[in-house]
């Protein structure tokens, strides 16, 4: 009688690490669109602005790839969310179509995509966070583990604040697309709100996976 498969395997293990081709094409791909964005973005100077990090972590990430390199699922995560900055950079935020699309959909009073990359800015962060601390401090998962990364990323979206506040006393009115507030007085204790609850959605979807893919990284 052949053997029954067991309940525990799976079709499809993911690689332990990217080698540097995948990650280059990886990090290509982002830099494609990252390309075809600045093609008639909506405002120049927005565009910069917010594809800012997209042009930092890419070069960082290729370069200590040999040195420190980062688990697939962390990878992941970083390409899409440079999807979703260039996006925001391409058309601005208030002016995203898909945003336009959820906004009539709900009947809402704004374009809601600055919501869904302040989310994305606590969600991504998170297992960044998480990943640098696990392999680089004695901190183990659990209660502290899920609060330092969640302090982390509330910080990350306080500093953003902070920059787009700079913007805007340096800017005047030409930061208004940056700010993407929309005229709601209560935009960035939202914003702020969005990136926590990112934080701790990030941790408690994919803690486990993402042990999992510590683990066969150290083994690597």
């Amino acid at each position: 009688m052949p053997a029954v498969p067991s309940s525990r395997s799976t079709p499809f293990t993911p690689p332990a690490q990217l080698s540097a081709t995948q990650l280059a094409l990886l990090a290509g791909l982002n830099l494609a669109v990252l390309a075809w964005s600045r093609l008639g973005a909506f405002d120049a100077a927005t565009w910069w602005m917010e594809v800012a990090p997209v042009l930092l972590v890419w070069p960082l990430l290729l370069a200590t790839q040999r040195r420190f390199p980062l688990t697939p699922l962390l990878l992941g995560l970083i390409f899409v969310h440079a999807l979703i900055l260039i996006a925001g950079g391409h058309y601005s935020y208030a002016r995203v179509p898909l945003g336009d699309w959820l906004r009539e959909m709900l009947a809402l009073g704004r374009n809601p995509y600055d919501g869904l990359g302040h989310l994305a800015q606590g969600f991504i962060p998170a297992i960044a966070a998480r990943e640098l601390l696990l392999r680089k401090t004695g901190l183990q998962p659990g209660g502290w583990l899920f609060t330092v990364v969640t302090a982390c990323c509330l910080a990350i979206s306080a500093i953003y604040e902070l920059i787009e506040w700079g913007a805007a006393v340096a800017l005047g009115q030409g930061a208004d697309e940056f700010l993407g507030a929309q005229g709601d007085p209560w935009d960035t204790q939202k914003d702020m709100a969005l990136a926590w609850l990112g934080a701790m959605l990030a941790q408690l979807l994919l803690a486990r996976a993402h042990d999992r893919a510590l683990e066969r990284l150290a083994q690597n």
